[in-house]
């Protein structure tokens, strides 16, 4: 491939040199690349609200809200930037602009960091935070652009057409692909949470951004470096015709008044199977089943980590463990099971099943699924535990003080969450990758992302329903003093609602039929 043939508009395009392009050799770049765009992107995210309320001297709650809204903003733009992938940029474009985004917006942060350091807090400019709400929004297009866009063309590598069809080995080689790529990015993540935050706490935030803003510049050049191994796009579907597709999924969800319309877009997609035929109808149930999926798992990085900051949690060396440093219990599940799951279970399943992957993508989810409904079954039984043991204590109304109870009580519900994850996370990306036409997976990645994201939202407003409707009968479950409070009921009533979506789940999948010809 000429170095400018990667920056050709996407159009119909064939693989001029099939022998060296694609498969594992070109998918190894895109892997790389994944890790080291997430360590960049996890070194900012991971310790924003410590650098909104430090450095910049903002107010607690005002600097919660500004986090929160950028997350969400996060979580939706991945549908921006692979709409615009699929109908005009293409993925390797669309991952060349995301690298240029990246280094744009980490330089600002970067830059502002070091221009502020000799600066107090309360000297912040009203200008200074705008500008680094300007870097920070440029950033979380960044990752919309290049999320849904690396990961797709790395899939891309291993060709099917778009019914699906090829050799099993393909098949076999794209199911492992997604294994891989979450193993990558999990240990991008565990490392920004260990090694960044270290380096941003000890040696100052400019030292900090300037590291991710090199990890995001590596990224960019091993990308470049792979460009001649990638295998070429498919052809993109014409922009507004996936317009109308994104329309026609809105409407189905929000229900507008303009029923004709909507139904008039429906029926231009039933028109041709190539585009997608019956596919709001189709996937509606399952977006749902990991909206609902997502609102329990949330709790990983909000109660499961108040939870686990009222225990004992003093190491033998002495060493006082972050209540947000067992997060990292998440990615070392994921590093430690996915080799496992790829390489032992897989083969071994596949002898009994026939199955490429060893089991079909929703089969996958469904376990994923009911393993997280059991992980906050053991984390309501390990609440009670440390609620009776804060009143044996004589602690419960000082909250200051830890619970005589040690932090490992709360690693087996990491864990199981983590496995969960490994399990329904990546079986969800792989299916909406497979299950819409071939020039649209961009837009599929960023389908299960956005219910990923609605997930988290439908959680923020469970929370503050129940905390509403318990606060008048005796303190509430989500008490801010939580030794007072029934964290073990709101995670009972979770785990009945994620047995209640895998049990919805099981009906629906056990209906679907699978657009490529390579699922059973």
């Amino acid at each position: 491939m000429e170095s400018g043939e990667l920056l050709r508009r996407p159009g119909p395009s064939v693989d001029y040199k099939p022998d060296v392009r694609g498969g594992w050799r070109a998918a190894f770049y895109l892997v790389v690349v994944a890790f080291l765009e997430r360590l960049g992107f996890y070194g900012v995210q991971g310790n924003l609200i410590m650098y909104l309320t430090g450095p910049l001297g903002m107010p607690t709650a005002a600097a919660a809200a500004g986090v929160n809204a950028w997350a969400g903003t996060v979580l939706v733009l991945p549908l921006l930037g692979a709409l615009a992938a699929d109908s005009r940029l293409g993925r390797c474009r669309a991952v060349l602009a995301a690298g240029v985004l990246y280094l744009l917006s980490l330089g600002m942060l970067t830059a502002s960091s070091a221009l502020s350091a000799s600066s107090a807090p309360s000297t912040t400019s009203p200008a200074h935070v705008t500008f680094i709400y300007v870097a920070l929004y440029l950033l979380a297009l960044a990752q919309g652009f290049h999320r849904p866009c690396a990961e797709a063309l790395g899939a891309d590598q291993f060709a099917l057409s778009d019914e699906g069809e090829g050799d099993s080995s393909s098949r076999a080689s794209r199911s492992s692909y997604f294994n891989w790529f979450h193993f990558s990015i999990s240990w991008g993540y565990a490392t920004s949470t260990t090694a960044l935050s270290y380096l941003e706490d000890n040696a100052g935030w400019t030292a900090g951004f300037a590291a991710c803003w090199a990890a995001v510049a590596l990224s960019l050049a091993v990308f470049l470096l792979g460009a001649r191994t990638y295998r070429a796009e498919q052809p993109v579907v014409d922009g507004s015709r996936l317009v109308q597709t994104v329309r026609a999924w809105a409407a189905s969800v929000f229900r507008r008044k303009d029923a004709s319309s909507s139904t008039e877009r429906l029926l231009i997609l039933n028109r041709d199977p190539e585009d997608g035929k019956g596919l709001v109808a189709k996937l509606l149930p399952i977006w749902l089943g990991a909206m609902v999926y997502a609102s329990v798992t949330s709790q990983v990085y909000t109660l499961f980590t108040k939870q686990g900051s009222t225990l004992d949690r003093r190491l033998v060396t002495g060493l006082v463990v972050p209540p947000a440093a067992l997060q990292c219990m998440i990615s070392l599940t994921f590093i430690v099971t996915l080799p496992a799951y790829d390489r032992t279970f897989v083969p071994l399943a596949r002898r009994v099943t026939g199955h490429h992957a060893g089991v079909t993508t929703l089969q996958r989810i469904a376990t994923g699924m009911a393993m997280a409904g059991v992980a906050m079954a053991v984390a309501a039984l390990v609440e009670g535990r440390r609620l009776r043991v804060a009143a044996d204590a004589g602690v419960v109304d000082r909250p200051e003080m830890a619970v005589p109870m040690s932090l490992w009580w709360v690693v087996p519900q990491y864990v199981l969450m983590g496995l969960a994850m490994v399990m329904a996370d990546v079986g969800l990306e792989e299916f909406f990758y497979d299950q819409v036409p071939g020039a649209a997976r961009s837009v599929g990645l960023a389908l299960c992302l956005s219910a990923m994201g609605a997930g988290n939202y439908a959680s923020g407003m469970l929370v503050s329903a129940v905390d509403w409707a318990t606060r008048g009968s005796g303190g509430s479950w989500i008490s801010d003093n939580l030794n007072r409070a029934h964290l073990d009921y709101f995670y009972w009533l979770l785990a009945g609602l994620a047995a209640l979506d895998v049990a919805v789940f099981l009906y629906f999948s056990k209906r679907f039929a699978y657009r490529s010809k390579g699922e059973p």
